[in-house]
């Protein structure tokens, strides 16, 4: 019998979750043949692109559900062929802890489970993310702000009321995990030896984990895969840094300042900007600001008239890009109000559908493509581009992956794509990355 191989499996509810890995592949279907493809990949984890967190809950679970099933299914042919995969599953999620939590581990835990403990590991370095003492931070100006205290805690959809993750696994399950019950592994712990506590846990016990830097998680992840290798099954709920712990990956080929080796013919590129939080606006702001690019804003209130509006946007693009300018085409700012969850995803929906139809029809010629914010980027990949799978090149930005297309790809072979997500970077972040991508834009 062949020796088993670790795989780490990502099950991503946005496509952002690549952003601090490169080498592995992104998997925006998941029938059998396909998650074949990604657990027989050379890199030791993949991505499957479930883009759930645009979902309402029952959605949410049907996708995670298929995907689990249509995984067990594939792991069992690896096992049958003499190919046998240990899998690592992460159910990979926000940094700001909004997403469908409990739904997507229960499902998990359902279809691929029994598992001894699922841990919710948030920490995201990258995007200014830490837990101490069993709360989650965001960076803020260079201080920390407990989560619940930003705006991403008042979510119309994912909102919550407490950073302090014993109390938000209470909340988010009414009671079922009482935060009593829920198992803290606080820094010091986190540094110190874990052996021989998670091999005592059972039962699908909840644990929550402390992470100032990355050391901290390259520790607790050495110690968990230990565990892993001794029979021990583990489920995590984690943001993208324990990504990087699990993996172990060496630095990115082509660093960050030389991504625009990648652009195609030194051309200007285009900004698809779907996000609509503070954080994506002031980015907006800056990158209107700082560069050439055109402003180009897609009127929400014309969502009646899509065809009208689509090919007048085209159109602009094309304009800027006889001028050699690039374009930036974004949605009308700030967040909706509705009166029910419903009325607000179908709302969604529809921006969605609109973002989609603009990113097929954009000049077959563009040197490169930033998607901004996760839905966007997803929908950017998977249908407006009709990747079935892409190939991450690493991050331009910290917490912004590069992926892409294919050499045979109809209309755009070879094109790079940026997925930015909206609530990573300062105020001058998309600026930068459209900076870096636009070096080479006086080379023939």
């Amino acid at each position: 019998m062949a020796e088993s191989v670790t795989k780490i499996i990502a099950i991503d509810d946005d496509p952002t979750g690549s952003q601090t890995v490169h080498g592995c592949l992104l998997l925006t279907r998941w029938d059998v043949e396909t998650l074949l493809e990604g657990l027989r990949d050379a890199s030791p984890l993949c991505f499957v692109l479930s883009n759930t967190r645009g979902m309402d809950a029952a959605s949410a679970a049907a996708v995670t559900r298929e995907i689990g099933v249509n995984l067990r299914a594939a792991l069992a042919r690896m096992e049958a062929a003499g190919e046998p995969v240990q899998p690592v599953v992460v159910s990979r999620s926000d940094s700001t802890l909004r997403g469908h939590y409990p739904v997507e581990t229960d499902v998990i835990e359902e279809v691929l489970g029994p598992f001894d403990a699922h841990f919710l590991v948030p920490a995201f370095f990258e995007g200014g993310r830490l837990t101490r003492d069993g709360t989650h931070y965001l960076m803020v100006d260079g201080a920390p702000v407990p989560v619940h205290e930003t705006e991403f805690a008042r979510d119309s959809v994912f909102g919550f009321s407490t950073a302090f993750l014993p109390d938000y696994v209470a909340e988010k399950t009414a009671g079922r995990i009482a935060a009593e019950e829920v198992e803290r592994f606080s820094l010091a712990d986190v540094r110190g030896a874990l052996e021989a506590r998670l091999m005592r846990l059972e039962g699908n016990r909840c644990g929550v984990v402390d992470a100032e830097e990355q050391a901290d998680l390259d520790r607790f992840a050495r110690q968990v895969l230990a565990a892993a290798g001794q029979g021990k099954r583990f489920l995590f709920r984690s943001a993208a840094s324990l990504l990087t712990a699990l993996a172990g990956l060496a630095p990115q080929p082509v660093p960050a300042a030389e991504m625009a080796t990648f652009v195609r013919g030194g051309r200007p590129g285009v900004v698809l900007m779907g996000s609509h939080v503070g954080q994506s606006t002031r980015q907006l702001e800056a990158l209107l600001a700082q560069t050439d690019a055109v402003g180009l804003e897609i009127d929400l209130d014309r969502l009646d008239a899509t065809e009208v509006l689509v090919g007048e946007l085209i159109g602009a693009v094309e304009a800027a890009m006889r001028q050699r300018r690039g374009a930036v085409l974004y949605t009308s700012r700030g967040e909706r109000q509705f009166a029910t969850k419903a009325e607000r995803l179908a709302f969604g929906d529809q921006v969605a559908d609109l973002l989609v139809r603009v990113g097929q029809q954009l000049p077959p010629d563009i040197g490169f493509l930033i998607s901004k914010g996760g839905i966007t980027s997803n929908d950017t990949l998977s249908k407006a581009l009709a990747l079935r799978t892409a190939r991450g090149l690493g991050q331009v930005h910290a917490g912004c992956s590069v992926v892409r297309c294919p050499q045979d790809h109809p209309r755009f072979p070879m094109l790079p794509v940026v997925i930015f997500p909206g609530n990573v970077g300062g105020d001058d972040s998309l600026a930068q990355v459209y900076r870096t991508l636009s070096r080479r834009r006086s080379e023939p």
